[in-house]
């Protein structure tokens, strides 16, 4: 089975390649955009299909000068040369999976869904699990995107459909083990989207390294999911580590913040999600002063509210899941703290807006991606998406209808091989036009796009970019090359 990763990698290349100028999914253009091979995953293909089993494919590798955007000033030692550096250049497959056959006698070609749909006892969080709500988005993304490719006629090699096949990752760490496990070798899938929850991602990765497919991820913004050298893995969303920058900016250099705290969730969403943020502060010359953790789903935040407000800080970082920053916020307010909040991409919800009422008005969140930008492509699946399933896509289903294209477009270009769609993946150079802008992938396959801040205004939630917001940008040492 272990082509099944390298399909799945490379089937992101293709796809990455192909939106550029393939038009919206479902039109007839897109139909006929999928009965051949993309010109340049063809490219790609010429130099992968004349290697034998021992040989790796010659091609240009991605180096960056910055990992992720990190400046030189927010780099640990910056003053100091490292003897190594990590994550800078792209990883590569050496393992045989290329010469593996095409299979026989399929009936359909399927994908694997690895997400949380409903509630379990999950050990990442202490307790029961609470991300279901996203992943119930998430795993409508992905209905969304296998259904309009098999009305544009399935794999159009073998005239097979496509079939998402399903599984729940709310559990236990080995649960999550257990399904990539059961889907790389009893349900024969060709590739993995999944999941949130970063403890279960980070577990999933490592079975997939060992089952060779690919997962491709569109929900878990830890900033360390990428970085464990696993040639078996991208990911589709902009991660925490660009977030807490573009928000580090904006408070130390736009808003002349000097003294902040933070209250976060106290699982490895929240513990993760912050620490480039107390990193960053501290490297600017301005620690954060105070840092609490909560037990997710509380109604009673006093206890860590009242060190926060003893504090005397100029602003509020708030890290965790919606419904908890309103209630945070609502309680800030009710106490008196005037402070204004700074909270992370999840806050920007109807869930939030809704328990934190008037309350919510200026709050600022890191956001990675504009759901307000005007293209075509974008525009056109807001309206299939409304007319599909009668409500507006969010994050979570957004970058999973971009993940899953870029698995079906890797299918079609690389065929049923797992390392020739790694490799179509890995190797492409041209960033991915999606319905969530442009995804353009580091050497470790991490999409390092421009990224956001939503401040509710109005009523509404409106998206900046640094430039817009006035948000000063360190140069970097060089671009991607």
């Amino acid at each position: 089975m272990r082509f099944a990763g390298a399909l799945v990698l490379a089937l992101f290349c293709m796809i990455s390649e192909d939106a550029a100028a393939q038009p919206p999914a479902g039109s007839q253009e897109a139909a006929s955009a999928t009965t051949s091979i993309d010109p340049v995953a063809g490219a790609l293909l010429d130099e992968i299909n004349s290697l034998n089993a021992y040989q790796s494919p010659n091609l240009p590798l991605k180096t960056d000068q910055e990992y992720a955007h990190t400046v030189n000033e927010l780099e640990p030692f910056h003053h100091v040369e490292p003897f190594k550096t990590y994550f800078r250049t792209q990883l590569e497959y050496t393992g045989p999976g290329r010469s593996l056959p095409e299979p026989t006698g399929l009936k359909s070609v399927k994908i694997g869904f690895l997400g949380p749909l409903y509630p379990t006892v999950s050990a990442a969080t202490g307790g029961k699990s609470h991300e279901e709500v996203l992943g119930k988005k998430m795993y409508q993304g992905c209905q969304l995107a296998i259904e309009e490719a098999n009305a544009r006629g399935g794999y159009h090699k073998r005239k097979l459909p496509f079939e998402l096949v399903v599984s729940n990752d709310n559990g236990l760490w080995g649960s999550s083990a257990n399904e990539i496990i059961k889907q790389t070798y009893k349900d024969g899938v060709w590739a993995i989207l999944g999941t949130i929850d970063g403890a279960n991602s980070h577990i999933a990765i490592r079975v997939a390294l060992k089952c060779e497919i690919l997962i491709m991820n569109s929900g878990d913004t830890d900033p360390t999911f990428i970085e464990t050298n696993i040639p078996w893995v991208a990911r589709c969303i902009g991660d925490d580590r660009q977030m807490n920058y573009i928000l580090v900016d904006y408070l130390y250099r736009k808003a002349g913040c000097k003294r902040a705290g933070i209250i976060r969730a106290s699982n490895r969403y929240g513990r993760f999600g912050v620490r480039e943020i107390s990193d960053a502060s501290r490297r600017l010359e301005h620690p954060i002063i105070v840092e609490m953790a909560y037990k997710v789903g509380r109604d009673d935040y006093s206890l860590e509210l009242e060190r926060l407000k003893a504090a005397d800080l100029d602003v509020v970082i708030h890290w965790g899941d919606d419904v908890d920053g309103a209630k945070i916020l609502n309680q800030m307010r009710a106490m008196g703290m005037n402070q204004p909040l700074v909270a992370c991409d999840r806050c920007v919800s109807d869930e939030f807006v809704r328990i934190a009422g008037k309350n919510a008005e200026g709050v600022i969140c890191a956001f990675p991606w504009n759901p307000d930008r005007q293209d075509p492509l974008h525009l056109d699946f807001r309206k299939r998406f409304r007319a599909r399933f009668h409500e507006e896509p969010e994050t979570y289903a957004s970058h999973a209808y971009d993940g899953m294209n870029m698995l079906i477009w890797g299918i079609q270009n690389a065929g049923l091989n797992r390392a020739k769609i790694r490799d179509l993946i890995a190797y492409r150079m041209e960033p991915w036009q999606g319905v969530t802008g442009e995804i353009r992938f580091s050497p470790v396959l991490d999409d390092v796009g421009e990224v956001y801040l939503a401040r509710r205004e109005n009523g509404k939630w409106k998206y900046y970019t640094r430039e817009e917001m006035g948000v000063p940008r360190t140069a970097a040492r060089s671009a991607q090359h």
